[in-house]
């Protein structure tokens, strides 16, 4: 991986917004160093933090309980006040132009898109100028104007070690994801797939687990990703292990991962497959990049699962210090209009070598029909061998895609705007909208009975975008998740729903522990069944209206008689029941 300089990093942390989750170390002591200058701007990054919750907390609400979804504040005196506190986000305004711009078809729609996490490749301004006669998002699943995927079963060594860069329009894509992703070429080989599932299922069919036998994972919700590695890596001999989360604020139970991660000196040989993915993609928990560390010194191959990362995480100082032996990762075609697209698995080169000879299934990028490049391409094709060359070399001598008419503009985007201005942007508005949540509390109850609860952490400067929660009613019973969706989506929010798992409770929890198993879940994972939760992601075209009328929706629960309420007039309009 390309290695950003360390002076920008503590550039990033001297004023105050240190990039992200993963350059903090909330599960190990510092790494030791001699530099005055690291101590100084670990320093100034830990007051960072503190001042930030300690401003989130108190500046929003202090002291106030909302019992009334029609006492809460105005969208207008909310966002004079997010703003004043949160004066450096109003250095990413040009993430609202962007949007205006490029993304009007979320004002036009009126949709809140906060049901899935991801990078877009491409802009829906870029979409219509290519397409202005798409009607609709379900035309754009088969027939989107820039590109196709086929599938084909090819022995995954062989075609990373003679499958070459494949035609020029397939390199072309390959190299502007590897620069965006921050990988480099000369050390890491990269094939597309059609998701991460598949990617996953190449790895688990095509690592060597009869020699390293074991497959340890680091996931606090159900992944049907993850559940593929699992299924075909232990019908292959693997010893699954998983680590677990400390209830409520699903914490990495460090004690019992780090028993499992460190070598029997005994024993010399290869550990296995660490799967880690920095950050879930469900409660928004981060963890310390140095359970990687901790784990390649103790022999096991490394496995970063980027896919729940956020725009430019990739460029962060402390991922350039570590190598993964795989790496996979994911991207959409368009925000808010199609969240399908292929997903991606590197490589590291010296990895081939020792990877055993499997028929897995990768994808195929080729032209869409009728698309701008596929006419070029025939024209080329037709005229010879010396307009083919000319081709090969616009791509070997690497232009951001000149000549070629595809442009990732969605990519572009982000770039332009850089690590700073979208970790700031997406760390306002997820603390603010926690905050809000939390001072929701039923009326005329003698506990104070909250309306909501989250799992994974609070108010945190270095927690992820993305939250899991759920609604009680008045008499502390839990509202389910799939009613819960179902509802926003009839107002325009567009939320998901997942379930946690692995959760360890502390001896204190004891009540809280009955209390899940009386809810009951999906399955069971050591007695504890899955809790089964809301979740929301925020993405870095996310505002702040998006973040309010999310909250504003869920207060829309404090009224007791407010499903009934929904569930009549779905019948008035419809003229029919509806399961709920």
């Amino acid at each position: 991986m390309n290695s950003p300089c360390l002076k920008h990093v503590e550039q990033v942390c001297s004023h105050g917004c240190c990039s992200n989750p993963l350059f903090s170390l909330p599960d190990f002591t510092t790494i030791n160093s001699t530099s005055t200058t690291t101590t100084t701007t670990t320093s100034t990054s830990s007051a960072c933090r503190k001042h930030f919750t300690t401003t989130t907390t108190t500046s929003f609400f202090p002291n106030t309980r909302f019992t009334d979804h029609e006492s809460l504040p105005s969208y207008k005196d909310s966002l004079i006040t997010f703003t004043q506190t949160y004066p450096k986000y109003s250095d990413t305004a040009r993430v609202d132009r962007i949007r205006g711009q490029e993304y009007y078809h979320l004002s036009l729609s009126n949709r809140i898109c906060l049901d899935y996490i991801g990078i877009g490749l491409f802009s829906h301004l870029q979409l219509q100028t290519h397409h202005p006669s798409t009607p609709s998002s379900s035309d754009l699943h088969s027939d989107f104007p820039f590109f196709n995927t086929i599938y084909r079963s090819v022995n995954l060594k062989s075609q990373l070690l003679h499958g070459g860069e494949g035609s020029p329009f397939e390199s072309c894509i390959r190299k502007r994801i590897m620069e965006f992703m921050n990988v480099s070429g000369d050390d890491y080989s990269m094939v597309f797939t059609s998701n991460k599932s598949s990617a996953f299922k190449i790895v688990s069919e095509s690592y060597p687990f009869q020699t390293s036998r074991k497959l340890l994972t680091v996931y606090d919700y159900n992944s049907e990703a993850v559940d593929t590695l699992v299924t075909t890596s232990e019908k292959r001999g693997a010893k699954v292990m998983s680590a677990e989360f400390k209830w409520p604020r699903m914490r990495i139970h460090s004690a019992k991962l780090r028993k499992m991660v460190e070598r029997n000196r005994k024993k010399k040989k290869p550990r296995g497959l660490f799967v880690f993915p920095l950050q879930s993609r469900t409660t928004g928990a981060s963890y310390s990049y140095q359970w990687m560390l901790k784990a390649q010194e103790n022999g096991w191959h490394v496995l970063l699962d980027a896919c729940a990362l956020g725009p430019k995480d990739m460029d962060s100082f402390g991922l350039s210090l570590i190598r993964p032996d795989f790496l996979i990762c994911s991207f959409y075609k368009v925000f808010g209009e199609n969240p399908s697209g292929f997903g991606c698995l590197f490589v590291k080169k010296s990895m081939i070598s020792i990877l055993e000879d499997s028929c897995v299934g990768i994808a195929t990028l080729v032209p869409a029909k009728n698309s701008s490049f596929q006419a070029q391409s025939d024209e080329e094709h037709s005229s010879g061998t010396d307009l083919e060359l000319q081709q090969e070399q616009i791509v070997t001598q690497g232009e951001k895609n000149k000549g070629l008419p595809i442009e990732y503009r969605g990519l572009d985007h982000v770039d332009s705007l850089g690590l700073m201005q979208i970790s700031t942007r997406t760390r306002c508005l997820i603390n603010w909208l926690i905050n809000a949540l939390t001072k929701l509390e039923h009326p005329n109850t003698e506990t104070k009975t909250p309306l909501i609860k989250i799992y994974g952490p609070r108010i945190r400067f270095d927690r992820g975008p993305a939250l899991a929660f759920n609604i009680y009613d008045w008499k502390g019973e839990k509202v389910e998740p799939a009613l819960v969706q179902k509802l926003s989506d009839r107002n325009n929010i567009s939320l998901s729903v997942g379930s946690l798992h692995k959760i360890w409770f502390d001896d204190k929890y004891v009540e809280e522990k009955e209390r899940v198993m009386t809810e009951g879940g999906t399955k069971k994972s050591k007695g504890v069944p899955d809790i089964a939760v809301v979740t929301a992601a925020i993405n870095f075209l996310a505002n702040f209206e998006d973040v309010y009328r999310l909250w504003a929706f869920v207060a829309r629960f404090l009224d007791a008689d407010y499903v009934e309420k929904e569930r009549w007039r779905y019948t008035a309009l419809n003229q029919k029941t509806i399961e709920v």
